[in-house]
Order: structure tokens, then sequence, then C-alpha cells
């Protein structure tokens, strides 16, 4: 009788990610800058401890959001704070047209409230497979005014 198999041998299933989200992952974790991983579907995936910061809270504590999740909690907004139509922002572009692409608006940053950031989106392409976006973004600073 041969002996019994450890562990689960049937009816499990692993939630494989494709080699290029694993990769973009690792580079994303050790940036300063703040960034965040999108799926082809705008689920946001992950985002680095340099977003953490700024949004006031970690990843671990939020986890992996659909689009309409994140989109309501930290924007994008216009400067009065009403929500912007999600299709025209460089994500959007990234994800729809497959090439990178910038934009300026504001996100609701932690403690501190709606903030102007400056957002550069990246399609993460494979031959023949498109994965997602890798966002970056960061606070726009106020002008300082010359004195005289």
């Amino acid at each position: 009788m041969a002996p019994a198999p450890y562990g689960h041998t049937s009816g499990v299933s692993v939630d494989h990610q494709p080699l290029l989200l694993i990769q973009a992952r690792n580079l994303i974790t050790n940036l300063a800058l703040p960034a965040f991983l999108i799926d082809p579907d705008a689920r946001l995936l992950f985002f680095n401890d340099a977003a953490a910061e700024v949004l006031g809270r970690r990843f671990e504590e939020v986890g992996p959001l659909p689009q309409d999740e994140w989109a309501r909690d930290i924007g994008p907004f216009d400067e009065d704070g009403r929500p912007l139509a999600t299709n025209s922002l460089p994500l959007a572009t990234a994800l729809r047209e497959g090439h990178p692409a910038q934009g300026r608006f504001h996100v609701r940053l932690g403690e501190s409230g709606l903030r102007e950031v400056e957002v550069s989106a990246l399609p993460m392409l494979e031959p023949d497979n498109y994965e997602g976006a890798l966002v970056v973004f960061w606070p726009v600073e106020a002008a300082v005014p010359e004195t005289t």
C-alpha cells in the first residue's frame, strides 16, 4: 500500500500571477517614487511603501481593489473634489491604447485631503499579451510666491 500523500491533492485552485506582474511588483517595491500596479480591468493589484506613505494606508491594509472602489476612495477628482471621468485619464489611455500617458489631477492623499498630482502610466506589454499598467505619481508642490 502506497503512503498517503501530504497536503491537498485535489480541488486546489492557485491564482498565478504572470511573470511580468511579479517583476513589476519587485521593481516598484524598491522605488522611492509612489507607484501602483493595475490589471487590464483597471483593478488595483498593488502599491508600494512610497504610495502608502502619501495615501496614509499600507497595501496590506487595503488589498486589491476594483476600479470603482479605489476611484471613490483615492480619486481622480477635479479641483473642487468632484469625481472625474476615468476614461480620459492617463491610466485609461495606457490600458486602452497600450502606450505611456501622463496627466495632472487631484487625489485624496491620507490626512492631507485632496492634493494635485502628476501621473505617468506605463502599459505592461509582453508579446501577444497585455498585463496592465504601472502607474507612478507624485504630489505637485504649490508654487512659492516670489518675494521682492
